[in-house]
């Protein structure tokens, strides 16, 4: 869990009682969620390939449920990292270990990413690891033609949630990083493997025309579908974003972090991730208490809620406006001068 130091506000401690109640895994909650999520995939795997002796557009369709199904286990993947969906650390992060390759994500390093995203979200003098991409207006005025140009491209919806969604989870979560440590390595070399034994063994018993067919509509779905989570959780406006000496956990917790309402549907599909002003408060908490912890304290009760239409209107938002405290589109700025 992310630590709780004199920097978050140690004067007030009332918010760290109430989520602490509600950190601790249910056991059987955890193993109900995992056995459901994994038979519904397994299901769905199933019938996408059954359905391809009558239409692709078929499989195609019942690719994204089985894509939605993928980012729930995702959703336990990433408990596993936080320590937070079992008691144990082992059997954490063997499920993790194991999720990660359906998700073709290597658990042990991007653990270790999404543990520094915790420790620096909001902070403008920390970013770089495990967020998306965002300049301040100053900092985008002064740059050169060709860093406008890349940064552009970089915040393009095409780029953004289409190429980049593919890059990362088919090709490079692949290979190692110069920053990866030996455990961080192996976890890519394991998960590589453990890919390999899947698709070939898929591929020997169903085809491997067949296996493309429905592997790859499923990840590239699911890699569209959380790259849009992650980015709306935190890209929104108005949302939170201090340097070192002023960053504030709490404020960047319950101000940083969206807390997107989203239908019923979409909120299952989504593992209750959209309440992430509790899940950057506590990490410690299992997805399936997030709602509860909200619900249940008044604390919450004053935090706007971004709904899924209004949430649309995020893309627009490039920018980081210091001045102003706000996030703001290319359009805003273009008329400023350096």
């Amino acid at each position: 869990m992310v630590s709780l130091n004199n920097q978050r506000e140690t004067s007030n401690t009332s918010w760290i009682k109430i989520v602490t109640n509600y950190n601790r895994p249910d056991a059987v909650k955890s193993w109900w969620q995992l056995s459901v999520n994994l038979i519904l995939y397994s299901f769905a795997w199933f019938l996408m390939y059954e359905s391809l002796s009558i239409s692709w557009w078929i499989t195609f369709g019942l690719s994204f449920p089985a894509a939605g199904i993928l980012v729930r286990l995702f959703i336990i993947y990433h408990d596993c990292g936080h320590g937070s969906f079992f008691s144990s650390r082992i059997l954490n992060d063997s499920v993790g270990i194991f999720i990660g390759i359906l998700t073709f994500t290597p658990y042990y390093s991007w653990s270790q990413q999404h543990y520094i995203h915790h420790e620096t979200a909001g902070n403008l003098d920390k970013r770089g690891t495990g967020d998306v991409w965002t300049m301040t207006v100053d900092e985008y005025l002064h740059s050169s033609t060709w860093q406008k140009i890349m940064y552009r491209f970089y915040r393009h919806p095409v780029t953004m949630f289409g190429i980049g969604a593919f890059y990362v989870f088919v090709i490079g979560n692949r290979f190692t990083k110069q920053y990866m440590d030996n455990k961080g390595r192996l976890g890519v070399y394991a998960t590589n493997l453990g890919l390999l034994s899947f698709a070939v063994s898929m591929s020997l018993l169903i085809g491997i025309k067949a296996f493309i067919l429905i592997q790859l509509p499923i990840i590239v779905l699911a890699g569209i579908f959380g790259f849009w989570l992650f980015y709306v959780q935190h890209q929104f406006d108005p949302t939170y974003w201090s340097r070192s000496g002023n960053w504030n956990y709490k404020k960047m917790a319950l101000e940083g972090s969206s807390y997107y309402k989203l239908p019923r549907i979409l909120q299952f599909f989504s593992g209750n991730i959209g309440f992430h002003h509790i899940h950057h408060l506590s990490p410690m908490i299992p997805n399936y208490k997030l709602a509860r912890c909200h619900h249940e304290n008044t604390l919450f009760t004053d935090i706007k809620p971004l709904t899924f239409w209004a949430s649309f209107k995020t893309l627009s938002f490039r920018l980081w406006d210091e001045k102003n405290q706000k996030m703001v589109s290319f359009r805003k700025i273009v008329n400023r001068k350096s």
